[in-house]
């Protein structure tokens, strides 16, 4: 009998869980092969774009060093030498006695790091003080995590990097933060979802405009590329999408289509901004570039690249609209078109109650664009902005009687929303959870991202001008893969990339502009990014889902990029 051949047309796509934990391990087993590193650090202040005064931490590149045993021999016969010596120990802010009883309590051998630091003489205070000279140079460390582990019993294993990663950061950032927003905004949306506000809207909206379905889109994505370019707007995106994904299906494209138009014209717009305090600024400030200077290339280089990328989709969505069956999101869309056609069939009328929230819910999302860029608001506000948002939907669904809802059924909404979205949250975990199996994103401590960071600095010293500031744009893209945090990105990258492009004879502008680019762009790309994934989940579509799409729209915006650095390159941006 002849085996079955394989049909490879029909193999299941990896569910993101599974992707994650492929890439996890890969991570980890990379960790045995790249040694340990880090850098020392510096509290740099800039000029920020409001004209004030702005600190951030960033590295000193010059001080990169492997992860090495300590001398204990040389570094106690220093510490005998320096304990006689006033002046040495004044400008290294130790105190006398107290490094005289640690000699007299312990021998060399018994010397360790942690009684040193807590004199004030950490390894950084030492490094400054006698260089490299303090590390037993024989063999450097790696950071490698066991495989079972918690920081209480063992030490970090990667096998506990969905708890780790779901525990990492705080309420100001990834992973507790966004994690926490999203479960807040699941609830809230829940709420206004079981009101039917939205549906009977989109339904309204749809009736009176008809033919004019295909200038949604540009419309759409120059709005939200406009968010990225001016505030940052990334996380804010993940509410924004609960009302876009269903309103884009019901104009006849996909959940592709609605996350693209959404989140990656905001990341577009992130991308080449002009001004974003989030991004751009922060970057020239810590590589010594006048704050919101180059604006001018920049404002061009956002009306081209957004009006090009809305052409993109509009084609791609034209396409879908008129095939629908060829989307790759087809069957997960068949959520949202079954929920809006039962709707259709029921012609839901739209009441004063629906017209009520839908005004509620403009109104906040004014308060909360106000709040981000007038007062500063972050995260933890826009939860609680969002919350406020589906209590007052529940109370005007309770007076106004929509679909008989009274208090239980507005709890059991929000309950219902919030589970909606804990797996989503999950992945946000999960996906933090690959930085921390490398070791980490702070430049001060030792990991194996520390060491690749500097190799690549010293790979590329030495190549002409125009390969250099596009090699700068091609590392800055894949830095991004694991580190999504436009500001820390900048903060570990551009101490280094600043530097080296005066080597190379790239202006310090380009460099920016390389960063910029490149992780803005494959901010829409990677599976590390907790905002990204918080959309793919809004709209019920799985990270390999959505990367089969978008691989080929990171090429469309990798030749973008390539262009945009070499017309900088060939006009001198400074």
């Amino acid at each position: 009998m002849k085996g079955k051949k394989r049909d490879l047309t029909q193999m299941k796509t990896p569910h993101t869980y599974a992707i994650i934990f492929g890439v996890v391990l890969f991570c980890w087993m990379l960790t045995f092969l790249v040694p340990a590193g880090k850098f020392s650090v510096e509290d740099k202040e800039y000029e920020n774009a409001e004209g004030g005064v702005s600190t951030r931490t960033v590295l000193k590149p010059e001080t990169f060093r492997y992860d090495y045993p300590l001398n204990q021999t040389y570094v106690y016969e220093s510490l005998e030498r320096l304990l006689v010596d006033s002046d040495k120990l004044e400008e290294a802010e130790v105190n006398q006695k107290d490094l005289r009883q640690l000699l007299e309590e312990n021998t060399a051998s018994e010397l360790t790091e942690e009684k040193l630091a807590e004199i004030g003489l950490d390894d950084d205070e030492l490094y400054d003080l006698y260089g490299d000279k303090i590390y037993d140079q024989k063999k450097k460390r790696h950071k490698t995590a066991r495989v079972w582990g918690t920081d209480d019993v063992g030490g970090f294993g990667f096998l506990n990097y969905i708890f780790e990663g779901l525990v990492s950061g705080d309420k100001y950032g990834s992973a507790v933060g966004i994690v926490a927003l999203i479960l807040v905004v699941g609830g809230a949306f829940g709420i206004i979802m079981s009101t039917g506000a939205i549906d009977a809207g989109i339904y309204s909206f749809i009736n009176k405009t008809r033919g004019l379905e295909r200038l949604a889109l540009p419309i759409l994505f120059f709005l939200f590329s406009l968010g990225g370019a001016t505030f940052g707007m990334a996380e804010e995106v993940i509410p924004f999408s609960m009302i876009m994904v269903p309103f884009v299906i019901a104009l006849g494209y996909d959940s592709i289509v609605a996350v693209t138009v959404t989140y990656v014209a905001s990341q577009v717009g992130n991308a080449t901004s002009w001004m974003s305090p989030f991004s751009v600024a922060v970057a020239q400030g810590i590589a010594g570039v006048p704050i919101l200077s180059g604006a001018t290339f920049r404002l061009i280089m956002w009306v081209v690249i957004t009006a090009l990328s809305a052409a993109y989709i509009m084609i791609y969505g034209e396409r879908i609209r008129k095939h629908p069956e060829k989307s790759l999101s087809y069957k997960t869309d068949q959520y949202f078109r079954d929920h809006l056609s039962a709707t259709e069939e029921k012609d839901v009328a739209f009441k004063l109650g629906h017209k009520l929230i839908l005004l509620e819910m403009l109104a906040v999302l004014i308060w909360i664009i106000w709040g981000v860029t007038v007062k500063g608001y972050y995260i933890p506000e826009i939860a609680s902005q969002f919350f406020v948002m589906g209590i007052v939907a529940g109370f005007i669904a309770v007076i106004f009687n929509l679909n008989d809802m009274g208090i239980n059924d507005v709890a059991s909404a929000f309950q219902t929303g919030v589970a909606d979205l804990a797996g989503t949250a999950v992945v946000v975990g999960m996906a933090k959870g690959i930085l921390l199996v490398l070791g980490g994103a702070d430049a001060n401590m030792p990991s194996a991202l520390n060491t690749m960071l500097y190799g690549i600095g010293n790979v590329l010293a030495g190549v002409p001008a125009f390969i250099g500031a596009w090699a700068m744009y091609l590392f800055q893209s894949m830095f991004n893969l694991v580190v999504t945090s436009n500001s820390g990105q900048a903060a570990l990258t551009m101490p280094i990339m600043a530097p080296l492009a005066d080597i190379l004879g790239v202006s310090r502008q380009v460099a920016v502009l390389a960063y910029q680019l490149g992780a803005g762009f494959v901010d829409t790309f990677t599976p590390v990014s907790a905002s990204l994934i918080g959309v793919l989940g809004v709209a019920r579509m799985n990270w390999s889902t959505w990367a089969k799409f978008q691989i080929k729209m990171q090429g469309f915006f990798f030749i973008l990029g390539t262009i945009a650095i070499m017309i900088a390159m060939m006009i001198g941006l400074q």
